[in-house]
Protein backbone atom coordinates (compact mmCIF):
# COMPACT_ATOMS: atom_id res chain seq x y z
CA UNK A 1 0.00 0.00 0.00
CA UNK A 2 1.25 3.49 -0.83
CA UNK A 3 1.79 5.96 1.97
CA UNK A 4 2.41 9.69 1.80
CA UNK A 5 4.63 10.77 4.70
CA UNK A 6 5.26 14.37 5.69
CA UNK A 7 8.58 15.06 7.43
CA UNK A 8 9.16 18.48 8.99
CA UNK A 9 12.92 19.01 9.27
CA UNK A 10 15.44 21.64 10.22
CA UNK A 11 16.72 23.23 7.02
CA UNK A 12 20.34 22.15 7.43
CA UNK A 13 23.06 20.66 5.28
CA UNK A 14 22.91 16.84 5.10
CA UNK A 15 19.33 16.31 6.33
CA UNK A 16 18.07 15.12 2.94
CA UNK A 17 21.02 12.77 2.66
CA UNK A 18 20.32 11.25 6.09
CA UNK A 19 16.62 10.77 5.31
CA UNK A 20 17.24 9.17 1.92
CA UNK A 21 20.05 7.09 3.45
CA UNK A 22 17.62 5.73 6.03
CA UNK A 23 15.35 4.49 3.24
CA UNK A 24 18.08 2.98 1.07
CA UNK A 25 19.95 1.47 4.02
CA UNK A 26 16.85 -0.50 5.02
CA UNK A 27 15.80 -1.45 1.49
CA UNK A 28 12.78 0.86 1.31
CA UNK A 29 11.97 2.62 -1.93
CA UNK A 30 11.12 6.31 -2.25
CA UNK A 31 8.58 6.57 -5.06
CA UNK A 32 8.54 10.36 -4.99
CA UNK A 33 10.17 13.05 -2.91
CA UNK A 34 9.39 16.74 -2.73
CA UNK A 35 11.23 19.17 -0.47
CA UNK A 36 10.62 22.85 0.12
CA UNK A 37 10.94 25.65 2.60
CA UNK A 38 8.06 26.43 4.93
CA UNK A 39 6.93 29.81 6.24
CA UNK A 40 9.97 29.63 8.51
CA UNK A 41 13.09 29.49 6.27
CA UNK A 42 14.90 27.50 8.98
CA UNK A 43 12.42 24.62 8.50
CA UNK A 44 11.73 22.52 5.40
CA UNK A 45 8.95 20.07 4.63
CA UNK A 46 9.66 16.78 2.89
CA UNK A 47 6.78 14.90 1.31
CA UNK A 48 7.78 11.29 0.70
CA UNK A 49 5.70 8.64 -1.07
CA UNK A 50 6.68 5.07 -0.28
CA UNK A 51 5.08 1.63 -0.38
CA UNK A 52 4.71 -0.96 2.32
CA UNK A 53 2.31 -2.51 4.75
CA UNK A 54 1.42 -0.76 8.01
CA UNK A 55 4.23 -2.50 9.89
CA UNK A 56 6.89 -1.34 7.43
CA UNK A 57 5.60 2.24 7.38
CA UNK A 58 5.45 2.27 11.17
CA UNK A 59 9.10 1.16 11.21
CA UNK A 60 9.99 3.93 8.72
CA UNK A 61 8.27 6.62 10.81
CA UNK A 62 9.93 5.40 14.02
CA UNK A 63 13.36 5.43 12.35
CA UNK A 64 12.73 8.90 10.91
CA UNK A 65 11.77 10.21 14.35
CA UNK A 66 15.15 9.00 15.70
CA UNK A 67 17.12 11.07 13.18
CA UNK A 68 18.65 14.33 14.32
CA UNK A 69 17.06 17.47 12.80
CA UNK A 70 13.65 15.80 12.39
CA UNK A 71 10.88 17.88 13.96
CA UNK A 72 7.72 15.94 13.11
CA UNK A 73 6.74 12.89 11.02
CA UNK A 74 3.15 12.41 9.80
CA UNK A 75 1.72 9.50 7.83
CA UNK A 76 -1.16 10.98 5.85
CA UNK A 77 -2.81 7.57 5.59
CA UNK A 78 -4.49 8.33 8.93
CA UNK A 79 -5.38 11.97 8.24
CA UNK A 80 -7.87 13.57 5.85
CA UNK A 81 -5.67 15.60 3.52
CA UNK A 82 -5.20 17.22 0.12
CA UNK A 83 -2.56 15.90 -2.30
CA UNK A 84 -1.36 17.53 -5.51
CA UNK A 85 1.23 16.93 -8.21
CA UNK A 86 2.21 18.96 -11.22
CA UNK A 87 3.24 17.87 -14.70
CA UNK A 88 4.62 19.94 -17.54
CA UNK A 89 4.10 18.25 -20.92
CA UNK A 90 5.39 19.25 -24.32
CA UNK A 91 3.13 17.92 -27.07
CA UNK A 92 3.47 18.17 -30.85
CA UNK A 93 -0.02 17.71 -32.28
CA UNK A 94 -0.55 17.59 -36.03
CA UNK A 95 -1.94 20.79 -37.50
CA UNK A 96 -5.50 19.45 -37.74
CA UNK A 97 -5.36 18.10 -34.13
CA UNK A 98 -4.31 21.34 -32.41
CA UNK A 99 -7.86 22.46 -31.58
CA UNK A 100 -8.70 19.04 -30.10
CA UNK A 101 -5.53 19.08 -28.01
CA UNK A 102 -6.25 22.60 -26.70
CA UNK A 103 -9.84 21.57 -25.85
CA UNK A 104 -8.57 18.59 -23.80
CA UNK A 105 -6.04 20.82 -22.02
CA UNK A 106 -8.87 23.25 -21.18
CA UNK A 107 -11.10 20.44 -19.85
CA UNK A 108 -8.28 19.40 -17.50
CA UNK A 109 -7.77 23.06 -16.51
CA UNK A 110 -4.35 23.02 -18.09
CA UNK A 111 -2.41 26.17 -18.69
CA UNK A 112 -0.37 26.70 -21.83
CA UNK A 113 3.02 27.91 -20.53
CA UNK A 114 4.89 27.89 -23.84
CA UNK A 115 4.21 27.35 -27.51
CA UNK A 116 6.29 27.02 -30.61
CA UNK A 117 5.62 26.49 -34.30
CA UNK A 118 4.90 22.79 -33.75
CA UNK A 119 4.56 22.28 -29.96
CA UNK A 120 2.52 23.32 -26.95
CA UNK A 121 3.82 23.05 -23.40
CA UNK A 122 1.05 22.59 -20.84
CA UNK A 123 1.08 22.70 -17.04
CA UNK A 124 -1.45 20.53 -15.21
CA UNK A 125 -1.93 20.40 -11.46
CA UNK A 126 -4.06 17.85 -9.65
CA UNK A 127 -4.16 14.53 -7.91
CA UNK A 128 -2.37 11.48 -9.23
CA UNK A 129 -5.42 10.14 -11.10
CA UNK A 130 -6.02 13.44 -12.89
CA UNK A 131 -2.39 13.67 -13.98
CA UNK A 132 -2.40 10.06 -15.24
CA UNK A 133 -5.70 10.59 -17.10
CA UNK A 134 -4.36 13.71 -18.82
CA UNK A 135 -1.17 11.94 -19.90
CA UNK A 136 -3.25 9.07 -21.33
CA UNK A 137 -5.55 11.50 -23.17
CA UNK A 138 -2.75 13.46 -24.85
CA UNK A 139 -0.47 10.53 -25.64
CA UNK A 140 -2.04 10.11 -29.14
CA UNK A 141 -1.14 13.73 -29.95
CA UNK A 142 2.58 13.02 -29.63
CA UNK A 143 4.23 13.70 -26.27
CA UNK A 144 7.73 15.02 -26.92
CA UNK A 145 8.77 15.39 -23.30
CA UNK A 146 7.31 15.63 -19.82
CA UNK A 147 8.44 16.22 -16.27
CA UNK A 148 6.42 15.41 -13.19
CA UNK A 149 6.82 16.64 -9.64
CA UNK A 150 6.51 14.51 -6.57
CA UNK A 151 3.43 14.78 -4.42
CA UNK A 152 2.87 17.55 -1.96
CA UNK A 153 0.26 17.09 0.75
CA UNK A 154 -1.38 19.06 3.52
CA UNK A 155 -3.81 17.98 6.23
CA UNK A 156 -7.30 19.41 6.11
CA UNK A 157 -8.05 21.57 9.11
CA UNK A 158 -9.71 19.77 12.00
CA UNK A 159 -10.52 16.57 10.15
CA UNK A 160 -9.43 13.03 10.91
CA UNK A 161 -10.32 10.09 8.74
CA UNK A 162 -13.29 8.16 10.11
CA UNK A 163 -12.31 4.96 11.93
Amino acid sequence: MRHTISVLVENKFGVLSRVSGLFSGRGFNIESLSVGETIDPAISLMTIVTSGDDRIVEQITKQLNKLIDIIKVTDFMEIDHVEREMVIIKVAPRKNDKADFLRIAEIFRGRIVDSGPSTFTVEITGDEKKIAAFIDMVRPFGIKEFVRTGKVAMAREGFRKPQ
